[in-house]
């Protein structure tokens, strides 16, 4: 199944960076990181994501109306994870601006094949493990926003909410379950 045309309509300009295209949101403040929904997305999500600017997610959508929801809430934008492959024009990566601060977004972190530091990236978001991870390393954020989808093993299912000023980013943990 593929996304359909419109989908990205509300996505904003394209540009070339260090990437093959980078999206921007100037306005963007009030950003929710989601990842591993594997098909299921939570009633108990539904408050937390009400004004919300823009959601990130990290892969294992799982089915594509899962996408289309999270839409009716604010821009989405996701990356490809391994039980997506279904889910066609997911691409692996994704290069966002968030009001001047860029987010690098991927699957597995050991995939990563840059410096952020070196590259200019405020942060790195990725997922696969289910296991929230916020910290920072060489003036970096790196986010793990767990798993809001199925629970895995004793795994919390939680995602991570990020203000985003001109200022910095403040990542905070928010547990579900």
């Amino acid at each position: 199944m593929s996304l359909p045309a419109d989908f990205y309509l509300h996505r904003p300009q394209c540009d070339v960076y260090l990437h093959e295209r980078m999206f921007e949101y100037p306005d963007a403040k009030n950003v929710a990181i989601l990842g591993d929904t594997h098909g299921l997305l939570r009633p108990e999500l539904s408050e937390h994501l009400s004004g919300t600017d823009l959601i990130l997610h990290s892969g294992d959508v799982g089915q594509i109306t899962v996408l289309h929801r999270l839409k009716q809430y604010a821009p989405v934008i996701a990356v490809r994870g391994n039980v997506d492959d279904h889910i066609q024009g997911l691409p692996e990566t994704e290069l966002v601006s968030i009001r001047g601060h860029l987010v690098y977004v991927l699957r597995v972190l050991a995939n990563l094949d840059l410096d952020p530091a070196v590259a200019g990236l405020a942060m790195v978001v990725s997922g696969h493990s289910h296991q929230p991870v916020i910290r920072k390393a060489k003036g970096v954020l790196y986010v793990n926003p767990g798993s809001v989808g199925p629970r895995r093993f004793k795994l919390p299912v939680c995602f991570v909410r990020a203000e985003f000023s001109e200022i910095g980013i403040e990542p905070r943990l928010i547990q579900l379950l």
